[in-house]
């Protein structure tokens, strides 16, 4: 294997690492009630209203979701998953 070969493969080698490490930091994620904008909640609300991402009808609903960075959600004085659950009634 001559010298050019050698580093071509082990930049590939690096690249490939690069893109394994990429979902960790995706991971990095937490649900975050009671910031998104009508329209651009990131799934089902929390009392069943719907059950698909971009269908919150108001802004800042305490019921709706948004994945942010982890420990980033009080900074935006969002809620967790157990507050939202206890000002946000289920519907039936």
């Amino acid at each position: 294997m001559n010298q050019r070969a050698m580093i071509a493969a082990a930049a590939a080698s690096l690249m490939s690492l690069s893109f394994v490490a990429a979902p960790a930091h995706a991971a990095e994620k937490e649900k975050c009630f009671g910031i998104s904008k009508a329209g651009q909640n990131d799934c089902a609300s929390i009392s069943g209203a719907h059950s698909c991402a971009g269908q919150a009808k108001v802004d800042m609903d305490k019921g709706e979701w948004k994945y942010v960075a982890k420990g980033s959600c009080k900074q935006m004085k969002g809620l967790t998953m157990d507050e939202a659950k206890a000002v946000e009634p289920k519907k039936t």
